[in-house]
């Protein structure tokens, strides 16, 4: 009986080496391996931003989701999707909380500089959208004294801040003052009810939002140049970027990621394989 127990307490332990010796030559290898070898890929998402990801009957949906859909079956592994405030969504993948962000986020020098962005999937222009019926804003020079909104730490934010400063430049107070809301839907709320006079989003957030609300907002112009949309991978995981630029090239040579850009935009945007990071990114 004792010899018994012995033996079955070898056997346990040799297993669970084996499994250590496993799970630490996958890590040896990168992160992908790992992945692979976990069975479990755990991404970083803020499903707020219709309609390149957000809650529909209690699922995330949305033209990011059906990219990372086409990687999961690529890759033979279980999605866990986090839907996360974008505030937390780019320190959370410095401290290793998941594996990759799996949603959209504007490409600019500070970011890049830090956080290694995959090729782009998606572009867009920051839009400034009023109320429809407020015929004192009909365009974006006519936000001097005004109340502006955007999401807090979102791409739009310096573009909305640096209008305002080129307001002053041309001998106006700029705006009255610059709300930061958590997400963007928060924003469009805010419009409505009268809390602030204008937003500033992406394009393509701004064309859902005025199809389904046609008579509620207008748009009456753009501001800043116009940027990119990537997902995000730590500079140390570089077979990560590497692997999710290869999956983005294959759906952009098939002509798929064009035919979701119609799906949910009703449009296609430019998304190339050169020429969209900042000097100094990694």
């Amino acid at each position: 009986m004792i010899a018994r127990t012995l033996r079955n307490g070898i056997a346990a332990v040799a297993g669970l080496l084996v499994a250590l010796s496993t799970i630490g030559a996958a890590q040896a290898e990168g992160l992908l391996a790992e992945i692979k070898e976990r069975g479990k890929l755990t991404v970083g998402t803020e499903a707020a931003l219709e309609p390149f990801e957000f809650v529909q009957d209690g699922k995330i949906v949305g033209y990011n989701k059906d990219i990372l859909d086409y990687i999961v079956a690529d890759l033979g592994v279980e999605l866990n999707q986090l839907n996360l405030p974008f505030q937390g969504i780019l320190p959370g993948l410095l401290a290793k909380k998941f594996d990759f962000v799996a949603t959209s986020v504007g490409i600019n020098a500070e970011r890049a500089a830090k956080y290694a962005y995959t090729r782009p999937i998606g572009s867009f222009d920051n839009v400034i959208v009023v109320r429809a019926d407020d015929d004192s804003i009909k365009s974006p020079d006519d936000l001097n004294g005004k109340v502006v909104a955007t999401q807090m730490a979102s791409s739009p934010q310096p573009v909305a801040e640096a209008h305002s400063a080129s307001l002053k430049e041309k001998g106006g107070d700029g705006y009255g003052e610059l709300k930061l809301y958590t997400a963007f839907p928060e924003t469009h709320v805010a419009l409505a009810s009268g809390q602030v006079d204008a937003i500033v989003l992406a394009s393509p957030t701004a064309a859902v939002l005025m199809k389904k609300q046609p008579d509620t907002f207008r748009v009456v112009g753009t501001i800043g140049e116009p940027q990119y949309l990537a997902w995000v991978t730590r500079p140390e995981d570089q077979d990560v970027r590497d692997y999710l630029n290869t999956k983005i090239d294959e759906l952009n040579d098939s002509g798929k990621l064009k035919e979701w850009q119609m799906k949910w935009f009703g449009f296609t945007f430019a998304t190339p394989k050169e020429g969209y990071l900042p000097e100094g990114a990694l």
